[in-house]
C-alpha cells in the first residue's frame, strides 16, 4: 500500500527532463520538515488515501504518455515503491524518483531525481524541537546518496536561496564521491514566477562562473504554484 495525494499528467519543469509530458504520482508522507515545503499536504500535513499497487497502475494506464516520475513528499518511505516501479517499467514507462537522497531501496527506475537538503532547509521556528532534531539528522545522507548514484541514471538538485546555500553546495559536494559535474543541477527556492527571477538573477552568473548547472523551476513560471502542475 502507498498512500497517494494525487495522479495527475503534466509537464516536468524541472530538471534534465524539462518540457517532457509526463505522469505524476504524488505520494503522501515525508521523514523530513523542509520549512520552504510547496507541497505541505504531502509532507507536512500529508492527504490522500493508501492504495493497492494494481489500482495506480490501473489508473495511470489511462494515459499514453511515457514518462512517469514518482514524487513525494517522499516516495522511499514506501515497501510497495519497487513493485509500482517494476509495474510501470513492464508497462513500458520511463520511470522518475524524485527523492531527497536519505533511503536506500533498491527499486527499478531510469532516473534517479536526487535532491539532498542543505543547512537552509531547517525547520527551526517552523515545529516542534522533536522535528527538528529529526530532520536534522535525516537531512544529510552521502552515503545514501551516493548508493543511489550507482544504481543508474542521476541528476543532483540542489534548493538554494542566497550565495551561501551555494557555497555549501560546494562543500557538500567535497564529501560526495564519485558525481559528475554535468549532473549537479543548482535550483532557486520559490513559490513565485517574481520570487525565481530575484534569485536567479545571481545564481544564473554563479553557476556559469563555477561550471554548475542552472536548474529553474519552469513549472512555476508556466502554471503557477497549485497542485495538477
Amino acid at each position: 500500500m502507498i498512500r497517494v495525494a494525487e495522479i495527475f499528467q503534466s509537464i516536468q519543469g524541472e530538471g534534465s527532463l524539462a518540457g517532457t509530458p509526463s505522469i505524476f504520482v504524488r505520494t503522501s508522507g515525508c521523514n523530513l520538515r523542509c520549512w520552504y515545503c510547496d507541497t505541505r499536504y504531502a509532507s507536512w500535513e500529508p492527504e490522500g488515501e493508501h492504495r493497492e499497487v494494481d489500482s495506480m497502475l490501473a489508473e495511470i494506464a489511462r494515459w499514453p504518455t511515457r514518462h512517469v516520475v514518482v514524487t513525494g513528499g517522499e516516495p522511499m518511505i514506501y515497501d510497495d515503491l519497487a513493485p509500482l516501479c517494476q509495474g510501470l517499467r513492464d508497462a513500458g514507462r520511463h520511470v522518475t524518483i524524485e527523492t531527497a537522497g536519505t533511503i536506500d531501496r533498491d527499486v527499478p527506475c531510469d532516473l534517479w531525481s536526487i535532491s539532498p537538503k542543505l543547512s537552509n532547509s531547517s525547520p527551526v521556528g517552523y515545529t516542534t524541537e522533536s522535528w527538528v532534531a529529526q530532520h536534522e539528522e535525516r537531512r544529510k545522507q552521502p552515503g545514501v546518496v551516493e548508493s543511489l548514484m550507482r544504481r543508474g541514471e542521476y541528476q543532483l538538485k540542489f534548493v538554494v536561496g542566497s550565495i551561501l546555500d551555494a557555497e555549501e553546495v560546494l562543500e557538500y559536494l567535497k564529501e560526495l564521491r564519485g558525481w559528475s559535474r554535468d549532473r549537479v543541477m543548482l535550483m532557486p527556492r520559490g513559490v513565485t514566477s517574481q520570487e525565481l527571477d530575484l534569485q536567479n538573477g545571481w545564481l544564473t552568473e554563479w553557476c556559469r562562473s563555477h561550471d554548475l548547472r542552472l536548474c529553474d523551476r519552469l513549472h512555476i513560471h508556466w502554471f503557477g504554484n497549485r497542485r495538477g502542475t
